[in-house]
């Protein structure tokens, strides 16, 4: 939509990106507050160490196996309602959450809020997409839902910390229910349904069995992966399965009248750019917070709150590197100008994080390390958020927004499982090498935990610099405004800053 077609902006849209951001800040918190709750939860209902991974595993695999789909609902119910929906029944499961009596509930609600979650990001982001047309206002709009993107899983580590220290682990449930109702009574009166943005074609149900079944396998053996090995015959069945489930939804996809996920959506390469280094970029920074929270936790004795604050530089850089470097830069400068130096940056602030030792410095390495992790971050985020959603068909916003959520999803589950893996693989390698002449089996224990860690990371560095090579490789879009395109596959009409993106056929 463009103003030149006759459609002024949504007056209320700043009032509107208010309650949205709100939304995306519970969804986003919800993923990281539980994991500072999870001991004191688990003695509590007597949920066994075998089962306490489900705490987390039961959001992550319905929240990222639906996402598709709820986007789709997003499209055919209309943004607004889904939105509101999602917003009362993310709620009302977090309630259940709060209130559990056993393992059984617990999980329960886990899974509901992951079903809700899966309702409510995509109409969220796609609200934005189609709210925002104007370049400025769209770098500023989405400089603000990129640093909540990204810095929310910090704030969550924090609030989690707090809430678990004076109050109580249920509390980390009931926090929800507050954002949730605030988000739902201002989006009820603020938000106005966008006109035309509806796709009320038939609902590919092929596509959604074959979507839901193949991300909930692929969540699902990288999730199993962690605990029972990578040559766990039911980890191999997951990957296999998930293979062949996607493979088939891909064909099913190029051949179906109405399909759940327009191939165009998909295969346009700047689009299909964001998503690849966005998922990887996820990777190497979900496993970092599970592998600092750990370290600061264990290894230096932090409180719960001590170490949510310890994250604080990761939360400041990220908000700087989006409202600050993003957002006035987005309408400069072409996207792969940001995104990938951002991922460089982000990969240097992980190298600093290499040299963790049992004795490492919070201020000469964790502090700096985060601050660049976090500028880097906030600056590649917020022209990914953006470009996934600009010049989309408005019918299918909500499913391009979908694919956003899905590859941070599906990233933060592969990252916390692959990640970790290579950290308890390094743990052990270590151990075995240096038992013979250790004096403290403690102190060897504490090593051996950090320097697992440090490898870990060291695969994380990694996997940032890929993801800046494909921001680089495949994004070729210019710079909105400005009339041109930075090489073939984007047009920009300059008058109105409008980026036309020419659609692949399917």
């Amino acid at each position: 939509m463009s103003k030149t077609a006759g459609t002024l902006p949504d007056p209320s849209r700043w009032k509107a990106l208010a309650f949205i951001a709100l939304a995306q800040l519970m969804v986003v918190l919800d993923a990281t507050i539980v994991n500072i709750a999870l001991p004191s939860a688990q003695t509590d209902l007597g949920i066994s160490d075998g089962n306490k991974q489900w705490v987390i595993t039961a959001y992550a695999l319905a929240f990222g196996g639906l996402l598709l789909f709820g986007g789709r609902i997003a499209d055919l119910w209309g943004r607004k309602r889904t939105f509101l929906v999602g917003l009362i029944g993310f709620a009302l499961a977090s309630a259940l959450g709060g209130a559990a009596t056993g393992q059984a509930m617990m999980f329960g609600s886990r899974a509901l809020q992951g079903v809700f979650g899966a309702l409510l990001a995509p109409a969220a982001l796609s609200l934005l997409a189609v709210m925002f047309t104007d370049a400025k206002e769209r770098a500023k709009a989405f400089g603000i839902y990129g640093a909540i993107a990204g810095g929310g899983g910090a704030v969550g580590l924090i609030l989690g910390g707090f809430l678990t220290e004076y109050l109580n682990w249920r509390w980390t449930f009931f926090v929800n229910i507050p954002f949730a109702v605030a988000a739902a009574a201002g989006a009820y009166l603020v938000i106005r349904e966008p006109a035309g943005g509806r796709n009320r074609s038939p609902l590919d149900i092929p596509g959604v069995v074959l979507s839901t079944l193949g991300l909930v396998s692929l969540v699902y053996g990288f999730t199993r992966a962690e605990s029972a090995g990578w040559s766990d015959s039911l980890t191999i069945g997951m990957f296999v399965a998930a293979g062949v489930l996607l493979l088939a939804f891909v064909v099913t996809e190029s051949r179906v009248k109405s399909p759940l996920l327009p191939l165009r959506v998909l295969m346009e390469r700047n689009r299909g750019g964001v998503y690849l280094s966005l998922g990887l970029a996820i990777i190497a920074m979900f496993g970092l917070f599970l592998f600092l929270t750990y370290y600061l936790q264990v290894v230096k004795g932090y409180s719960p709150v001590k170490t949510g604050f310890a994250f604080m530089p990761m939360i400041v850089g990220m908000i700087t590197g989006s409202t600050q470097i993003g957002a006035r830069l987005m309408t400069r400068v072409p996207p792969r100008l940001l995104m990938g130096p951002g991922f460089l940056v982000a990969a240097f602030g992980m190298l600093l994080l290499t040299q963790l030792d049992v004795g490492t410095s919070y201020t000469a390495v964790i502090l700096p390390g985060q601050l660049l992790l976090g500028l880097g971050m906030g600056t590649a985020f917020m022209p990914a958020m953006s470009l996934a959603t600009h010049g989309i068909e408005p019918r299918d916003a909500g499913v391009a927004s979908a694919m956003v959520n899905t590859s941070q999803q599906v990233g933060g589950a592969i990252g916390t499982a692959l990640l970790n893996t290579i950290a308890a693989g390094a743990t052990t390698a270590y151990i075995a090498d240096h038992a013979a002449g250790a004096s403290d089996p403690k102190v060897l224990q504490l090593q051996a935990m950090v320097s697992g860690f440090a490898a870990a990371i060291w695969w994380a560095v990694g996997i940032l610099v890929v993801a800046s090579a494909i921001a680089v490789t495949l994004i070729n879009t210019g710079r909105p405004g400005t009339g041109t395109a930075d090489g073939p596959g984007a047009l920009v009409d300059g008058a109105e800053g409008e980026l036309r993106i020419p659609v692949v056929a399917h």
